[in-house]
């Protein structure tokens, strides 16, 4: 039997078990799906063990997306322009780092029917699945990319992946068409201090974060009448990607793989 993971620092939050078994057991694959938290002197020797097949493959979160790049063999494109891996497969004998992120935010998106050509995006946090969504960003032909962060350097760092980007002072705010939670508040059901009530009409709030369902943030924004959204969708088709490559078989999305994690 086949032994995928994921891993990460903390990992208790993470669906990526509960989902991606359900679509083992849909297509009666022989396999489990498991989640380990890490710490960054591990990462090496669990690599290792993708390598020699004791595990088969595995998913990355936060914050070692980018901490497992230095012992793959070889990235997909999307990986190496984000500096980001969130799939590992074992393919010919190499190690090879996917970014599926990038595919999961670009669907999610398109299926929210938002066009973001020509418009402004400010982005929350820096750390990450932001290459990921930069990357996503700038294939929708957007106008304009604003980051901020509290830690500014950390904002400033992206831009040696992305040079046109705009960094924004942490706690002041600029007009935007979507703006995007993609820190960790509101995991905990944390508040984000920024005045949105002065915005205009018909902005889209984004966050990332699929549990819980709803963060303040999100509902800060459906107060003042915008569209919302969670990263439910985005987590749903970023894990179908990864078991693509994994299994080469396209799992099933219906409102079943949605109710799976209604409850979470």
């Amino acid at each position: 039997m086949k032994k995928y993971l994921v891993i990460g620092n903390p990992i208790d939050h993470s669906l990526s078990p509960k989902l991606q078994n359900w679509w083992l057991k849909e297509n009666n694959i022989d396999a489990t799906y498991d989640k380990i938290k890490l710490e960054v002197h591990e990462i090496k020797n669990f690599i290792q063990e993708i390598k020699e097949q004791r595990i088969a493959g595995c998913n990355v979160t936060v914050p070692f997306k980018k901490t497992v790049i230095p012992f793959l063999d070889k990235l997909s494109r999307e990986a190496e322009e984000t500096q980001s891996v969130n799939t590992i497969i074992f393919d010919n004998g190499d190690l090879v780092g996917h970014n599926t992120d990038i595919a999961g935010f670009d669907t999610a998106i398109k299926k929210l029917n938002f066009s973001l050509r020509g418009k402004k995006v400010l982005i929350l946090g820096a750390g990450g699945v932001v290459p990921s969504i930069i990357f996503a960003l700038k294939n929708m032909h957007v106008q304009e990319i604003i980051i901020s962060n509290r830690t500014k350097e950390k904002a400033e760092n992206l831009r040696v992946l992305f040079n046109d980007l705009k960094i924004l002072e942490w706690g002041n705010l600029t007009d935007f068409h979507m703006i995007i939670n993609a820190t960790s508040l509101g995991l905990n059901n944390e508040k984000i201090n920024l005045d949105f009530s002065s915005l205009g009409d018909d902005k889209l709030f984004y966050d990332v974060i699929y549990n819980p369902h709803e963060t303040n943030f999100l509902k800060m924004g459906k107060q003042l009448g915008h569209k919302i959204e969670n990263g439910k969708t985005m987590f749903i088709y970023q894990a179908l990607e990864a078991f693509k490559l994994w299994h080469k078989i396209e799992p099933k999305v219906n409102t079943d793989t949605f109710k799976l994690l209604e409850n979470d």
